[in-house]
């Protein structure tokens, strides 16, 4: 990449992803992915952004999430939409980014789709912080749906629910998959659910424990919340049988949610978490300034000496902190 490409302002990227250039995009999408002053800026210029349906695919590692998103992406280009994929892959433990896990079984079924893997950064759900306002710029740019692939690393998996329109829980048979999303909550979130590698043993029996599962729903208030019964899909990603019926369950569910007012909602709740995320993450900044500073050490030896409890000492803290916004 060029000096001229790493160094062009904001605006003129943004212009030139809009006219399909792609490495235009995804610099400016590794400017929200640093942080600071530069992202703050791509953020503002996709402000207004925000009504590509976004689909998020959950589950457990395993389950052929990658190869099945895969499979849709193809449909959708064949369509002639325009998605695009954040595949949330887990962190480097050398080089801190994305290990690219997804993005390399999605070559050959997602070909011409922008595909952009995002480390998780040790985010909590797996999620990368920069994923809301990189969902906004690839709206932005005219790419539409955007499909989320998480890491599939466990009961925190929920929190796609709070990046997505509609989320796709995907469980393979014999592994006891439906057993665990029930007991992560994962079905108290999802809005289609898939039994991939239907041609397996077991899958019929999958398909039997999610449906029993979503009748004792009633039990959590799982119908209430999530605004009806999530339908069950059989699929198999490597021969592509099933995915047109995934793809309109999706699609179904999109239009669903559009009639009754509940994705609007879904959007408002979405933009509170972000804003209460950023609160977060710039107090977080804040109290380490603050620890690290004079007034700091001098509350940090106080609990040393006994002088101050730490929940006084945090009150202290919280204080300067306050004083200093």
């Amino acid at each position: 990449m060029s000096a001229r490409a790493r160094t062009a302002p904001a605006p003129e990227l943004l212009e030139r992803a809009r006219a399909g250039e792609r490495g235009a995009l995804a610099r400016l999408i590794t400017r929200v992915e640093r942080g600071g002053d530069q992202a703050e800026e791509v953020a503002a210029l996709a402000r207004g952004a925000g009504e590509a349906h976004v689909v998020g695919v959950t589950g457990a590692p395993g389950s052929g999430k990658s190869t099945l998103t895969g499979r849709l992406v193809g449909l959708l280009l064949a369509a002639g939409r325009s998605p695009a994929v954040l595949a949330i892959d887990p962190t480097s433990p050398l080089t801190g980014g994305a290990i690219l896990g997804d993005r390399v079984r999605m070559v050959g079924v997602a070909d011409g789709a922008f595909v952009r893997s995002m480390a998780t950064r040790g985010h909590q759900g797996g999620l990368a912080a920069a994923v809301p306002a990189t969902l906004r710029l690839l709206d932005a740019v005219g790419h539409e749906p955007l499909i989320v692939e998480t890491t599939g690393v466990g009961q925190v998996e929920v929190d796609i629910a709070s990046a997505a329109d509609t989320t796709v829980l995907v469980v393979a048979p014999g592994w006891g998959d439906a057993v665990q999303a029930n007991k992560a909550g994962l079905l108290e979130v999802a809005d289609v659910l898939v039994v991939n590698k239907a041609d397996r043993p077991g899958a019929r029996d999958a398909r039997r424990d999610l449906e029993l599962m979503l009748d004792l729903g009633h039990i959590s208030g799982h119908e209430e919340r999530a605004g009806g019964r999530p339908r069950v899909v059989m699929a198999t990603s490597t021969t592509g049988e099933g995915l047109e019926e995934v793809t309109a369950a999706v699609e179904e569910h999109r239009r669903r949610i559009a009639a009754d007012g509940r994705l609007a909602e879904r959007r408002r709740r979405r933009r509170r978490l972000e804003v209460a995320g950023r609160v977060e993450r710039l107090l977080e900044e804040r109290a380490a300034e603050a620890l690290d500073s004079e007034a700091g050490a001098a509350v940090l030896a106080a609990v040393e000496e006994d002088r101050l409890s730490p929940a006084e000492a945090a009150r202290a803290l919280l204080d300067e902190v306050g004083r200093s916004l």
